[in-house]
């Protein structure tokens, strides 16, 4: 199914068919069906902040699929050197078949996709992951369910807001519990409802996790955030997800990472049975590979 979108900024540029489309061919893609069509595509690959598993993932991807990536950094390019954004855009929409950037200000992206005569995917913005997300709805697919129900446990950041949308449109339930002070955007739960989820935020992640199939969390201090930290631990004192919590349930676990052993999961946790994170980890590459064949591939 092509993608009514050019652009792939948050989860809900697309429907809730193209998402299971897009699902339907990741997990093909991933069982060794291969896709010839982006033998001349070129991604640049825009990094304000670094990464680990957005470079490597896409660019590993991008060869598999038999194109090419880009590497663009801060020091690489003109971005934040003086030159407008959107001439930046104007001029790499003319080079190369895709972007993806992983930057700090949503509204950049944003940017991007206006004056960029090309797709352009967001890799990671300080609102939104949905590339996370592709990759968290496939691991879910594949090992509980899609009638999965999943705590959300931590910080109401960018990673869980998409999460958030991206298992309304998918049918999963979900729960929220963060700390009153660093709770999601009121809009993110009006977005989901549009997909028919109720979601109903708590301050208590023991009734969160209470029953749920997965519990997912992310770093409490994300970057750019250093300042908070003291502030922040503090806020978060029950909130970590440890073998206490989890005690009674059959809950796996999942994070996006990297992760901060020992403040928002335990050592013990994520080396253990319970944890999905390493599932996640390589499905971004997957997911992202069926995003690339549809945006990029000219069907």
């Amino acid at each position: 199914m092509p993608l009514a979108t050019d652009d792939f900024l948050d989860i809900d540029d697309v429907t809730p068919a193209e998402l299971d489309a897009l699902l339907d061919r990741a997990a093909a893609m991933k069982a060794g069906e291969t896709d010839p069509r982006l033998g001349d595509a070129t991604l640049g690959m825009i990094f304000e902040k670094p990464s680990t598993r957005t470079r490597v993932s896409f660019e590993t991807g991008m060869t598999r699929l038999g194109g090419h990536a880009m590497f663009l950094g801060p020091d690489d390019i003109q971005l934040g050197h003086g030159e407008p954004l959107r001439d930046t855009a104007r001029v790499l929409g003319r080079y190369v078949d895709g972007v993806m950037a992983r930057l700090f200000d949503h509204g950049d992206v944003e940017v991007l996709a206006e004056y960029a005569d090309c797709p352009v995917i967001n890799g990671l913005t300080d609102e939104a992951h949905p590339c996370q997300t592709l990759a968290d709805l496939l691991t879910i697919r594949e090992t509980v369910g899609e009638d999965a129900t999943v705590a959300w446990v931590g910080d109401g950041n960018n990673v869980g807001q998409s999460f958030v949308v991206g298992a309304a449109m998918a049918g999963i339930d979900v729960r929220v519990a963060t700390p009153a002070e660093y709770g999601m955007d009121p809009h993110v739960f009006d977005r989901a409802a549009e997909f028919g989820a109720d979601v109903d935020p708590t301050t208590d992640p023991e009734a969160a996790v209470d029953g749920a199939d997965i519990v997912y969390t992310d770093v409490w201090i994300s970057m750019g955030q250093e300042d908070q930290r003291a502030e922040k631990l503090a806020a978060f004192e029950g909130f970590q997800v440890n073998q206490e919590l989890l005690a009674g349930t059959d809950a796996t676990v999942m994070h996006c990472l990297p992760a901060h052993r020992g403040e928002e999961v335990t050592d013990d946790v994520l080396e253990s049975d319970r944890a999905l994170v390493w599932d996640q980890a390589e499905n971004r590459m997957h997911a992202q590979n069926a995003l690339l064949v549809e945006l990029l591939g000219g069907e």
